[in-house]
């Protein structure tokens, strides 16, 4: 079960990274930070469980990049539309 987690997890990272070089999406936009986050945590939690401490530390860094990225661009988008 966690490799078909991981396997799974892994893709969807790659197809957002494929398809950002592809130009097919913003590489600041939902769908590709989605994309990461998901992927990112999923497999942090993955290597939580697995006590791999150095994969822990980059997915879990790219999971927080990713979520205060969507944050981020939520609150711009609010502030901009009542300013």
């Amino acid at each position: 079960m966690y490799a078909i987690v991981q396997i799974l997890s892994s893709l969807l990272i790659l197809a957002g990274f494929i398809a950002t070089l592809a130009k097919r999406l913003d590489q600041s936009g939902y769908a590709y930070l989605s994309m990461n986050a998901v992927g990112s945590t999923a497999l942090a939690v993955e290597a939580a469980i697995s006590v791999e401490w150095g994969f822990l530390l980059l997915e879990g860094v790219w999971a927080a990049v990713s979520l205060a990225s969507i944050a981020r661009r939520a609150t711009t988008e609010v502030a901009t539309t009542r300013g």
